[in-house]
């Protein structure tokens, strides 16, 4: 996977991932609505084709990109709470 930067302030940052689709896009976003100081977050895939899904975040206050690297640290945890649940079938 690739990240390319295409706008990046201390509130705002819009970046696509190389290859995604909906997918992590979907649960980034999703996951970076639970922090308060992000006003906006979001996805778009231009076209199924291009594989390419480009985000979108703004934050009140705050850094945008702290917040899409804290969104990933509850993410990773809960994922890794799920693989243990997931062990523990029968």
């Amino acid at each position: 996977m690739e990240i390319k930067v295409i706008e990046s302030t201390k509130n705002r940052l819009k970046f696509e991932l190389t290859g995604k689709t909906h997918t992590l896009a979907n649960v980034l976003s999703k996951e970076l609505w639970n922090d308060d100081d992000v006003s906006v977050a979001g996805y778009t895939v231009e076209h199924p084709m291009t594989g390419n899904a480009s985000l979108l975040v703004e934050t009140h206050k705050g850094d945008a990109k702290k917040a899409v690297i804290a969104a990933l640290g509850r993410l990773k945890k809960q994922n890794k709470e799920f693989v243990a649940l997931v062990k523990k079938l029968k």
